[in-house]
């Protein structure tokens, strides 16, 4: 039996800060059972989006909308059998007297608590775009039939997703956008590889390879960072998420054997970067690379890494402290790698 796809409108209803939410909870055979969501519903017959949104706002709420953005398509896959391309809309000017809604329970939260209550993993993904104000929008959303989600697709091209982890560090079971993941401070995994190499010279001290971020990076644009490290997507394995994160950023490529594990790292901040405060929760699997490269086969990818540098162990854990490197480094983490280095001089 094929999937059955329909069309729809979704509204978002805005005052004073607040959504106007509809919490789903009469019908029974209903995808959204018990979710809360905007308003809206399927076209009926030769429907514009317009035309189907006025209707049903008027239907499900008694308002009239006088002003409307429409922001982007959904193409919502529910993974058992439904299929829906929702037409997204928000609203900031309507008239008229409010009405009982008869599928479910209407009621204006905080913007902010919304993410709080039981959503669509991947309506978190939408609205983090709205209020980004991201232009008109594609985007996919595929869950697996038990509510969750198991890949996003913004324009077209795949988003990240990353396994959300409980305090103890195992898998949760919730899937979680990258954006929305750090918008959130949900915790996370992550690789980070240090790469070392002993210095010229009689003393033969560690040096250790740093890279500078690109300006365009969603953090910490242009600071001194870890040689190579990047988020784990769901499913991944952090070694095969180090090998990849080595290539895609230095172009460089190594064998599992050349990785030296030197434990788990747990660091979290907040910052604001490009307008928005972003929240960092990680639990990083740290490994340090004693394998030596040809310079020449460094190939910096642009929109991660704009350039690297050799420094002294100890300087760099000396300007680290003062505050004199700007860096994003973990200064545990990076006294981490000073202690394996001990063990291997």
């Amino acid at each position: 039996m094929g999937n059955c796809a329909a069309l729809s409108t979704l509204c978002y209803m805005e005052k004073d800060g607040k959504y106007l939410m509809l919490h789903r909870t009469v019908k029974k055979n209903d995808v959204n059972k018990d979710k809360w969501i905007g308003v809206g519903g399927h076209f009926e017959a030769d429907e514009s989006p317009e035309e189907c949104l006025l209707r049903e706002v008027r239907e499900e709420t008694g308002y009239r909308l006088t002003s409307w953005r429409f922001r982007g398509i959904v193409t919502f896959v529910s993974g058992d059998g439904v299929t829906e391309y929702m037409h997204l809309f928000t609203a900031d000017g309507f008239e008229g007297e409010p009405i009982a809604c008869d599928e479910g329970q209407l009621e204006w939260v905080d913007i902010g608590q919304v993410w709080k209550l039981n959503i669509w993993e991947g309506d978190k993904i939408f609205f983090r775009l709205i209020d980004e104000d991201v232009p008109f929008f594609s985007l996919k959303l595929v869950y697996n039939g038990s509510g969750g989600l198991v890949s996003a697709a913004l324009n077209g091209e795949a988003m990240e997703l990353f396994d959300i982890l409980r305090e103890d560090g195992t898998k949760s079971g919730l899937v979680r956008e990258r954006g929305v993941a750090h918008r959130d401070g949900s915790l996370h995994e992550t690789v980070h590889t240090w790469i070392v190499r002993k210095a010229a010279g009689e003393d033969r001290r560690w040096e250790v390879l740093l890279q500078k971020r690109s300006a365009i990076k969603d953090s910490n644009p242009g600071c001194y960072d870890i040689s190579s490290a990047g988020h784990l997507s769901s499913g991944d394995i952090p070694l095969e998420g180090a090998l990849r994160e080595l290539k895609e950023e230095l172009g460089l490529t190594a064998e599992r054997e050349d990785f030296h594990y030197v434990g788990k790292h747990r660091g979290s901040y907040q910052a604001p970067f490009h307008g928005r405060l972003f929240r960092d929760n990680e639990l990083s699997n740290v490994y340090v690379l004693t394998k030596h490269f040809d310079e020449r086969e460094l190939s910096l990818q642009e929109s991660e890494v704009e350039s690297v540098l050799w420094m002294d162990y100890e300087t760099c854990r000396r300007r680290i402290h003062e505050g004199t490197l700007p860096n994003c480094i973990y200064e545990d983490e990076f006294d981490m790698v000073g202690d394996y280095l001990k063990t291997i001089t």
